[in-house]
């Protein structure tokens, strides 16, 4: 699996699936979360509202709606508490979880955001390690995936944890 860094808006990748750093209720929220339901149209929070929430570490897969990919993966990421209340391992298990959801829908290309380092609070460099850590040791189906830095700084801590910048 390819695990490339760009700098832009996750809600324009053509990818076949995209995922969403989400609150538990899967709902809509604010930045990346709200950015994708934003872009997806109200379909996204109807079909959401069917999905019972999802807990801290999980996924759960939608329809892309009015996005350029096929399918939204929501995860929802761990707030950060300093690090003693297994921070780390839950953001793990979101980005394995998703690649998880992934393989189970038959998507060869996932673009990520920097889950939890927005309002949650997770260190962005140590998110940044964890994301390549994981996603570098995971058995997949994954061809390609492409963790989307809205700005320049996150895409500099990412390609200094080992992802490839994009070429093209």
């Amino acid at each position: 699996m390819r695990v490339e860094v760009v700098q832009g808006d996750i809600t324009r990748q053509r990818v076949d699936a995209i995922v969403n750093a989400a609150n538990s209720t899967l709902l809509g929220g604010g930045g990346v979360d709200g950015a994708i339901h934003r872009a997806a149209g109200r379909r996204l929070v109807e079909y959401c509202a069917g999905l019972g929430g999802c807990g801290t570490g999980d996924a759960k897969a939608s329809p892309g709606f009015d996005l350029p990919c096929k399918w939204v993966i929501h995860t929802v990421g761990p707030v950060w508490y300093g690090g003693g209340r297994g921070e780390d391992s839950a953001l793990e298990s979101c980005y394995r979880r998703c690649i998880e959801v992934a393989d189970e829908l038959g998507a060869k290309t996932v673009a990520f955001p920097a889950i939890s380092t927005g309002a949650f609070g997770f260190p962005p460099d140590r998110a940044a390690a964890i994301a390549i850590r994981t996603l570098r040791a995971l058995d997949t189906a994954v061809e390609e995936v492409r963790l989307v830095a809205f700005d320049q700084r996150t895409a500099r801590l990412l390609e200094r944890a080992g992802a490839d910048p994009r070429v093209g």
